[in-house]
């Protein structure tokens, strides 16, 4: 018995120009700064999506409650899209979903986004559920790990949903490389997986983690009194490739494979430094890496479902035969990287 990634679905907010966000928002509050004008410009972003764009609410003085409440609003519409598209996709419904795993780190409320989802989808009243938070942009793969579990033991259909709406918790404008940094990347977005039991493309094969403690202040996610305050170090690419290729080869290695044997990688990109960086220690050709430069220019860095938003550009681009291995990779705070083996079926 194996679980296998059988579809994917992806909602997407209103679509803003990375241009319109600084020539608009940003230039005036950073006070037309050089830095940050390159730090816009280098992003590797062109456009990116939005539930409340800064060009038509600014969101920076509004307190964590009321950010919550825009997240009430917004997320359950866009997660409803996302996996009715993927169940579509799969030929499935609702009644035939076992369990539902939702993971969002830039919103909270109770019911939960698990719980109202359930409901508008329709979902059988003993449908199994499960809510990951706070987890960051890596929280994709460890999920996606516990629904292949829940799939192998209990032989039933299960969707993993990732959620993140960063737009909701811009900072008021300060001249902080970090948190330019953070105003010039992120964007909302909704991916869903179906994962179905012997039946669908990618089998889930096996994933693999490694934390480093000491370097735990690099990224952090923290919750204030107006909404969330993401800290990015510049320091995080550097830190990612003393463990990538390690930690890559060890997994690759207990299934009896090598790096130049894989055949695609879907890689969070995070930034551009952080994909060159993933390429460089590989020893990958540029073209590897283009599904990930592609969701980065095309939709920015949306969190927890821009790995699976890379694995969908992968699917569409690379023509897999049975057996191929996929390696996808994410990375969040901790420092965190986790990496999950993919076998085409």
């Amino acid at each position: 018995m194996t679980a296998r990634i059988a579809a994917i679905g992806t909602a997407l907010p209103p679509v803003v120009e990375q241009s319109a966000l600084w020539d608009g928002h940003f230039r005036d509050r950073l006070h037309g700064s050089r830095v940050a004008g390159r730090i816009f410009a280098g992003a590797g972003v062109e456009r990116r999506h939005a539930v409340v764009s800064p060009l038509d609410h600014d969101v920076s003085s509004c307190t964590t409650g009321e950010r919550m409440r825009m997240y009430d609003e917004h997320a359950l519409p866009l997660g409803h899209e996302a996996v009715t598209k993927a169940l579509a996709s799969a030929g499935l419904g609702p009644a035939d979903v076992g369990q539902l795993t939702v993971v969002s780190c830039t919103g909270y409320t109770a019911p939960g986004l698990d719980v109202q989802l359930a409901s508008s989808l329709e979902l059988a009243p003993d449908a199994q559920r499960l809510l990951i938070g706070h987890m960051g942009c890596y929280a994709a793969l460890p999920a996606l790990s516990t629904v292949a579990d829940f799939v192998t033991v209990h032989r039933k259909p299960a969707v993993l949903l990732c959620l993140e709406l960063p737009s909701l918790h811009v900072q008021p404008s300060t001249p902080d490389a970090e948190q330019v940094v953070s105003h010039a990347l992120f964007s909302d977005a909704a991916t869903a997986l179906v994962v179905l039991p012997d039946r669908g493309g990618l089998e889930v094969v096996a994933t693999g983690a490694v934390t480093d403690p000491s370097a735990a202040d690099l990224m952090t996610w923290l919750v204030t009194d107006h909404g969330f305050r993401m800290t990015l170090s510049s320091r995080v690419p550097d830190v990612l490739g003393k463990h990538v290729r390690d930690a890559v080869e060890r997994l690759l290695a207990d299934h009896g494979l090598t790096v130049p044997e894989v055949c695609g990688w879907a890689v969070h990109p995070g930034g551009p430094r952080i994909v060159d960086t993933v390429g460089h220690e590989l020893g990958l050709p540029a073209e590897a890496l283009e599904a990930s430069r592609h969701v980065l220019r095309e939709h920015g860095n949306c969190s927890s479902p821009t790995v699976l938003m890379v694995l969908d550009e992968l699917l569409d681009r690379v023509a897999l035969r049975p057996g191929d291995p996929v390696v996808a990779m994410a990375f969040g705070p901790g420092l965190t990287l986790y990496i999950t083996l993919l076998r085409a079926r």
